[in-house]
């Protein structure tokens, strides 16, 4: 059983559509990540799949994610701990850490190894999800 902390989630019944509209949307940042041939771009689009893919595992649990500092942080140890691969909470707070420095530090330097590196890893953990959302 997972414990979603009051701090960070609240309760919110979603349909099945909603659930599915909200998959979607990881899945379309995640298209725009693979179509894009800027490294930032892939980055920072594979990214924003991996949250928005987290949202859309959590809603199935009927939970809903407040925008309170950390929640990303905790939208990905959640996904760790639903699919049960604690690679995610390395990986997805690696990129976390790096979107941080290049929205509030001044930049960060994305190659594109390894923009394509996390692509294909959020690729896989989006794959993941959508099996257990079927």
């Amino acid at each position: 059983m997972i414990k979603f902390d009051d701090k960070y989630f609240k309760d919110f019944v979603f349909t099945g559509e909603q659930v599915l509209k909200n998959f979607e949307n990881a899945m379309k940042d995640m298209r725009i990540a693979c179509e894009d041939k800027i490294a930032d771009v892939k980055f920072t689009y594979s990214y924003d799949a991996l949250i928005k893919g987290g949202i859309a595992l959590i809603s199935r649990y009927n939970k809903k994610i407040k925008s309170v500092p950390g929640h990303h942080i905790k939208i990905i140890e959640v996904i760790a701990k639903i699919i049960g691969d604690e690679t995610v909470a390395v990986i997805g707070n690696a990129m976390r850490v790096k979107r941080n420095m290049d929205f509030y530090g001044g930049g960060a330097e994305v190659t594109e190894k390894e923009a394509r590196e996390y692509m294909d890893y959020v690729d896989g953990v989006l794959n993941k999800i959508k099996d257990l959302l079927a």
